[in-house]
C-alpha cells in the first residue's frame, strides 16, 4: 500500500505545482492586456467602445487557459485515471 500512498503524496504535490504555474501565464497575460488596453484608452478616448469590447473578448480567451489547468487539476486529484492500474 506504500506505493498508493506514494503515489496519491506525489499526484497532490505535482496538482498544486501545475496549477501555481499553470495560473502565472494566463495572470501575466491578463495584467499585460489591461495595461495595454488603457495606454491605448488614454491616446484614443473616443474609441473606448472597441477597445474595452476587444479587451473582454481577450481577457475571456485567456482566461480559458487557466479554466483548463484548474480542469485538469481537479482530474488529476479526483479521477486519477492512473490509480486503476496501480490496484491491479
Amino acid at each position: 500500500m506504500t506505493e498508493m500512498t506514494d503515489f496519491i503524496t506525489s499526484s497532490t504535490l505535482i496538482a498544486g505545482f501545475a496549477i501555481g504555474i499553470g495560473v502565472l501565464g494566463p495572470a501575466i497575460a491578463m495584467g499585460m492586456a489591461i495595461s495595454r488596453a488603457l495606454d491605448a484608452l488614454s491616446r484614443q478616448p473616443e474609441a473606448e467602445t472597441s477597445i474595452m469590447r476587444t479587451l473582454f473578448i481577450g481577457l475571456a480567451m485567456i482566461e480559458s487557459l487557466a479554466i483548463y489547468v484548474l480542469v485538469i487539476v481537479l482530474i488529476i486529484l479526483f479521477r486519477n485515471p492512473l490509480i486503476e492500474y496501480l490496484t491491479q
